[in-house]
Protein backbone atom coordinates (compact mmCIF):
# COMPACT_ATOMS: atom_id res chain seq x y z
CA UNK A 1 0.00 0.00 0.00
CA UNK A 2 1.85 3.31 -1.01
CA UNK A 3 0.76 6.16 1.41
CA UNK A 4 1.39 9.37 -0.58
CA UNK A 5 3.08 12.08 1.76
CA UNK A 6 0.82 15.29 2.22
CA UNK A 7 2.74 18.65 1.84
CA UNK A 8 0.32 21.54 1.42
CA UNK A 9 -2.96 21.60 3.18
CA UNK A 10 -6.31 24.03 1.73
CA UNK A 11 -8.92 24.94 4.42
CA UNK A 12 -12.21 25.71 2.53
CA UNK A 13 -14.06 27.83 4.91
CA UNK A 14 -12.71 30.36 7.32
CA UNK A 15 -14.77 30.40 10.30
CA UNK A 16 -14.59 29.22 13.68
CA UNK A 17 -13.37 25.94 12.81
CA UNK A 18 -11.46 26.25 9.54
CA UNK A 19 -9.03 29.23 10.82
CA UNK A 20 -8.76 26.72 14.11
CA UNK A 21 -7.94 23.69 11.65
CA UNK A 22 -5.56 26.11 9.51
CA UNK A 23 -3.63 27.04 12.37
CA UNK A 24 -2.96 24.03 13.92
CA UNK A 25 -1.32 22.78 10.69
CA UNK A 26 0.53 25.62 9.70
CA UNK A 27 2.23 25.49 13.58
CA UNK A 28 3.31 22.00 12.82
CA UNK A 29 4.81 22.41 9.38
CA UNK A 30 2.62 22.59 6.51
CA UNK A 31 2.23 25.36 4.16
CA UNK A 32 -1.49 26.12 4.73
CA UNK A 33 -4.13 28.12 2.34
CA UNK A 34 -7.56 29.17 4.26
CA UNK A 35 -10.45 30.04 1.23
CA UNK A 36 -12.99 32.33 3.11
CA UNK A 37 -16.30 34.07 1.43
CA UNK A 38 -15.53 37.60 1.87
CA UNK A 39 -12.24 39.73 3.63
CA UNK A 40 -14.21 40.29 6.74
CA UNK A 41 -14.20 36.24 7.50
CA UNK A 42 -10.50 36.03 6.24
CA UNK A 43 -9.87 39.21 8.45
CA UNK A 44 -11.45 37.28 11.23
CA UNK A 45 -9.03 34.29 11.04
CA UNK A 46 -5.90 35.91 10.69
CA UNK A 47 -7.09 38.05 13.51
CA UNK A 48 -7.63 34.94 15.59
CA UNK A 49 -3.95 33.38 14.39
CA UNK A 50 -2.34 36.63 15.90
CA UNK A 51 -4.25 36.52 19.19
CA UNK A 52 -3.95 32.79 20.03
CA UNK A 53 -0.12 32.78 19.00
CA UNK A 54 0.16 35.91 21.25
CA UNK A 55 -1.23 34.26 24.17
CA UNK A 56 1.17 31.61 23.40
CA UNK A 57 4.30 33.03 23.50
CA UNK A 58 3.27 35.11 27.01
CA UNK A 59 2.83 31.53 27.93
CA UNK A 60 6.04 30.67 26.89
CA UNK A 61 5.07 28.36 24.68
CA UNK A 62 6.99 29.21 21.56
CA UNK A 63 8.86 32.41 20.74
CA UNK A 64 8.08 35.29 18.74
CA UNK A 65 10.33 34.06 15.94
CA UNK A 66 8.13 30.73 16.12
CA UNK A 67 5.17 32.72 15.98
CA UNK A 68 6.38 34.74 12.03
CA UNK A 69 7.51 30.96 11.05
CA UNK A 70 3.79 29.88 11.60
CA UNK A 71 1.96 32.75 10.70
CA UNK A 72 4.43 32.96 7.19
CA UNK A 73 3.07 29.52 6.00
CA UNK A 74 -0.06 30.35 5.96
CA UNK A 75 -2.06 32.00 3.05
CA UNK A 76 -5.28 33.34 2.76
CA UNK A 77 -7.53 33.59 -0.44
CA UNK A 78 -10.84 34.42 -1.60
CA UNK A 79 -9.94 32.02 -4.45
CA UNK A 80 -9.58 28.42 -4.57
CA UNK A 81 -7.92 28.58 -7.74
CA UNK A 82 -5.04 29.94 -6.46
CA UNK A 83 -3.79 27.23 -4.38
CA UNK A 84 -6.03 24.13 -6.00
CA UNK A 85 -3.21 22.47 -8.41
CA UNK A 86 -0.74 22.79 -5.30
CA UNK A 87 -2.83 20.99 -2.35
CA UNK A 88 -2.34 17.56 -1.69
CA UNK A 89 -5.90 17.93 1.36
CA UNK A 90 -8.65 20.24 1.00
CA UNK A 91 -10.49 20.06 4.63
CA UNK A 92 -13.72 21.60 4.07
CA UNK A 93 -15.43 23.65 7.05
CA UNK A 94 -18.46 25.28 5.80
CA UNK A 95 -22.00 25.64 6.90
CA UNK A 96 -23.60 22.19 8.25
CA UNK A 97 -25.48 22.08 5.30
CA UNK A 98 -25.75 19.41 2.63
CA UNK A 99 -26.13 21.14 -0.05
CA UNK A 100 -23.53 23.44 -0.10
CA UNK A 101 -21.25 20.62 1.11
CA UNK A 102 -22.08 18.91 -1.83
CA UNK A 103 -21.55 22.10 -4.22
CA UNK A 104 -17.90 22.53 -2.53
CA UNK A 105 -16.93 18.69 -2.78
CA UNK A 106 -18.42 19.18 -6.92
CA UNK A 107 -16.23 22.21 -7.32
CA UNK A 108 -13.47 21.13 -5.25
CA UNK A 109 -13.40 17.81 -7.76
CA UNK A 110 -13.20 19.61 -11.13
CA UNK A 111 -10.35 22.16 -10.11
CA UNK A 112 -8.12 19.61 -7.91
CA UNK A 113 -5.54 17.21 -8.98
CA UNK A 114 -6.63 13.94 -9.08
CA UNK A 115 -4.16 12.84 -6.09
CA UNK A 116 -5.92 15.72 -3.87
CA UNK A 117 -7.92 14.01 -0.89
CA UNK A 118 -10.91 15.86 0.09
CA UNK A 119 -12.35 15.59 3.47
CA UNK A 120 -15.35 17.59 5.38
CA UNK A 121 -15.36 18.67 8.88
CA UNK A 122 -18.80 17.92 8.93
CA UNK A 123 -20.00 17.11 12.41
CA UNK A 124 -23.43 15.20 11.61
CA UNK A 125 -22.96 15.03 8.01
CA UNK A 126 -21.95 11.38 6.45
CA UNK A 127 -19.38 11.92 3.57
CA UNK A 128 -21.60 9.03 1.46
CA UNK A 129 -24.35 11.87 1.60
CA UNK A 130 -21.35 13.66 -0.45
CA UNK A 131 -19.26 11.62 -1.78
CA UNK A 132 -21.05 11.16 -5.41
CA UNK A 133 -20.96 14.81 -6.30
CA UNK A 134 -16.99 13.90 -6.76
CA UNK A 135 -15.50 11.75 -9.14
CA UNK A 136 -13.16 10.17 -6.65
CA UNK A 137 -15.18 8.37 -4.11
CA UNK A 138 -12.40 6.38 -2.97
CA UNK A 139 -10.23 9.82 -2.00
CA UNK A 140 -12.98 11.12 0.54
CA UNK A 141 -13.73 10.64 4.21
CA UNK A 142 -15.15 12.83 7.08
CA UNK A 143 -12.62 13.99 9.46
CA UNK A 144 -13.90 15.49 12.44
CA UNK A 145 -11.79 18.30 14.84
CA UNK A 146 -13.07 19.08 18.34
CA UNK A 147 -12.57 22.76 19.23
CA UNK A 148 -10.12 24.32 20.73
CA UNK A 149 -7.85 22.05 18.82
CA UNK A 150 -4.89 22.31 20.79
CA UNK A 151 -6.68 21.70 23.96
CA UNK A 152 -8.75 19.03 22.44
CA UNK A 153 -5.75 16.99 20.23
CA UNK A 154 -8.35 14.20 18.54
CA UNK A 155 -9.61 13.80 15.12
CA UNK A 156 -11.77 11.41 14.02
CA UNK A 157 -11.93 9.78 10.55
CA UNK A 158 -14.76 8.28 8.81
CA UNK A 159 -14.88 6.62 5.35
CA UNK A 160 -17.62 6.36 2.64
CA UNK A 161 -18.37 3.49 1.11
CA UNK A 162 -15.76 3.79 -1.42
CA UNK A 163 -12.92 5.77 0.81
CA UNK A 164 -9.44 3.17 0.01
CA UNK A 165 -7.60 2.31 2.92
CA UNK A 166 -4.33 4.36 1.41
CA UNK A 167 -6.66 7.24 1.44
CA UNK A 168 -7.18 6.67 5.37
CA UNK A 169 -3.62 6.06 6.35
CA UNK A 170 -2.22 9.42 4.74
CA UNK A 171 -5.01 11.71 6.76
CA UNK A 172 -4.03 9.24 9.67
CA UNK A 173 -0.31 9.81 9.02
CA UNK A 174 -1.06 13.66 8.86
CA UNK A 175 -3.28 13.90 11.82
CA UNK A 176 -0.41 12.81 13.74
CA UNK A 177 2.29 14.78 12.45
CA UNK A 178 0.27 17.82 13.38
CA UNK A 179 -0.48 16.63 17.01
CA UNK A 180 -3.65 14.95 16.83
CA UNK A 181 -4.87 11.22 17.81
CA UNK A 182 -6.63 9.93 14.69
CA UNK A 183 -9.90 7.90 16.00
CA UNK A 184 -11.36 5.55 13.13
CA UNK A 185 -15.21 5.07 13.25
CA UNK A 186 -15.43 1.61 12.27
CA UNK A 187 -18.43 2.08 10.43
CA UNK A 188 -20.85 4.90 9.05
CA UNK A 189 -22.87 6.55 11.67
CA UNK A 190 -24.13 9.98 12.48
CA UNK A 191 -22.41 11.76 15.32
CA UNK A 192 -19.49 9.39 14.67
CA UNK A 193 -17.97 9.01 17.57
CA UNK A 194 -17.44 11.14 20.40
CA UNK A 195 -20.33 13.52 19.32
CA UNK A 196 -22.81 11.12 19.62
CA UNK A 197 -21.80 11.12 23.20
CA UNK A 198 -21.92 14.61 23.38
CA UNK A 199 -24.93 14.59 21.26
CA UNK A 200 -27.18 12.84 23.65
CA UNK A 201 -25.82 15.19 26.49
CA UNK A 202 -26.60 18.42 24.55
CA UNK A 203 -30.09 17.44 23.57
CA UNK A 204 -31.26 16.62 27.48
CA UNK A 205 -29.47 19.45 28.33
CA UNK A 206 -31.71 21.34 25.93
CA UNK A 207 -34.87 20.04 26.77
CA UNK A 208 -34.30 20.20 30.56
CA UNK A 209 -34.61 24.17 30.58
CA UNK A 210 -36.38 24.02 27.71
CA UNK A 211 -39.35 22.07 29.55
CA UNK A 212 -38.81 24.54 32.72
CA UNK A 213 -36.80 21.78 35.16
CA UNK A 214 -33.73 23.97 35.65
CA UNK A 215 -31.68 26.82 34.46
CA UNK A 216 -29.12 26.69 32.05
CA UNK A 217 -27.12 28.36 34.54
CA UNK A 218 -27.70 25.32 36.80
CA UNK A 219 -26.99 22.69 34.44
CA UNK A 220 -23.85 24.20 33.65
CA UNK A 221 -22.92 24.17 37.25
CA UNK A 222 -24.00 20.64 38.30
CA UNK A 223 -21.88 19.61 34.84
CA UNK A 224 -18.95 21.51 36.14
CA UNK A 225 -19.38 20.45 39.79
CA UNK A 226 -19.23 17.23 38.70
CA UNK A 227 -16.73 16.58 35.80
CA UNK A 228 -14.30 19.01 37.22
CA UNK A 229 -14.31 20.57 34.07
CA UNK A 230 -13.86 24.59 33.13
CA UNK A 231 -16.93 25.03 31.48
CA UNK A 232 -20.46 23.41 31.51
CA UNK A 233 -22.63 22.13 28.17
CA UNK A 234 -24.19 25.66 27.53
CA UNK A 235 -20.92 27.34 27.31
CA UNK A 236 -19.53 24.60 24.69
CA UNK A 237 -22.61 25.63 22.85
CA UNK A 238 -21.85 28.92 23.18
CA UNK A 239 -18.23 28.28 21.78
CA UNK A 240 -19.34 25.78 18.88
CA UNK A 241 -22.02 28.88 17.67
CA UNK A 242 -25.79 28.22 18.46
CA UNK A 243 -26.38 28.77 14.85
CA UNK A 244 -23.98 25.39 14.31
CA UNK A 245 -25.55 23.57 17.48
CA UNK A 246 -29.54 24.40 15.41
CA UNK A 247 -28.33 23.11 12.31
CA UNK A 248 -26.85 20.00 13.83
CA UNK A 249 -29.71 19.11 15.77
CA UNK A 250 -31.47 19.70 12.31
CA UNK A 251 -29.80 16.35 10.58
CA UNK A 252 -30.51 14.13 13.38
CA UNK A 253 -34.45 15.40 13.00
CA UNK A 254 -33.99 15.21 8.87
CA UNK A 255 -32.15 11.73 9.77
CA UNK A 256 -35.11 10.56 12.48
CA UNK A 257 -38.16 12.45 12.30
CA UNK A 258 -38.68 12.18 15.60
CA UNK A 259 -39.89 15.50 17.16
CA UNK A 260 -38.25 15.10 19.76
CA UNK A 261 -34.55 15.52 18.04
CA UNK A 262 -35.99 19.26 16.28
CA UNK A 263 -34.28 22.02 17.90
CA UNK A 264 -35.97 23.36 21.03
CA UNK A 265 -37.64 26.68 21.70
CA UNK A 266 -35.41 28.14 23.91
CA UNK A 267 -32.62 27.46 21.13
CA UNK A 268 -34.25 28.78 18.78
CA UNK A 269 -35.20 32.29 20.16
CA UNK A 270 -31.47 33.20 20.46
CA UNK A 271 -30.61 32.50 17.33
CA UNK A 272 -33.50 35.23 15.95
CA UNK A 273 -32.74 37.56 17.91
CA UNK A 274 -28.83 37.18 16.67
CA UNK A 275 -27.35 35.97 19.82
CA UNK A 276 -24.91 32.99 18.18
CA UNK A 277 -22.50 32.59 21.10
CA UNK A 278 -19.24 33.90 21.45
CA UNK A 279 -18.58 34.86 18.10
CA UNK A 280 -21.68 37.74 18.33
CA UNK A 281 -20.30 38.67 21.98
CA UNK A 282 -23.60 36.68 23.39
CA UNK A 283 -25.36 33.32 23.56
CA UNK A 284 -26.36 31.84 26.62
CA UNK A 285 -23.93 34.13 28.11
CA UNK A 286 -22.04 37.23 27.69
CA UNK A 287 -18.88 37.86 26.14
CA UNK A 288 -15.37 38.10 26.28
CA UNK A 289 -16.20 37.61 29.95
CA UNK A 290 -18.42 34.88 30.31
CA UNK A 291 -20.50 35.07 34.01
CA UNK A 292 -18.94 31.04 34.73
CA UNK A 293 -15.65 32.56 34.14
CA UNK A 294 -16.11 34.50 37.46
CA UNK A 295 -15.12 34.26 41.04
CA UNK A 296 -18.44 32.66 43.09
CA UNK A 297 -20.38 31.86 39.98
CA UNK A 298 -20.02 28.54 40.57
CA UNK A 299 -20.96 28.43 44.37
CA UNK A 300 -24.62 30.56 42.77
CA UNK A 301 -23.43 33.57 42.91
CA UNK A 302 -25.72 36.14 41.08
CA UNK A 303 -23.68 37.10 37.10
Amino acid sequence: MEIKPINTVCIFGAGFMGAQIGLQSASHGYATWIVGHSEKSLKQASDSFVQELETRVKKQQITTNETKAILSRIHLTRDIKECADSVDLVIEAVPEKLDIKREVFAQLDKICPSHTILATNSSSIRISAIEDATNRPDKVLNMHFYPPIWERPMVELMRGTRTSDETIESVREFARNIGLTPLPVLKESIGFLFNRVWRAIKKECLHIVDNGVATYEDVDRAWMIFTGMKIGPFGLMDLVGLDVVRDIELEYYHESGDGSDYPPRLLLDRIEKGELGVKTGKGFYTYPDPAFEQPGWLRGSKE
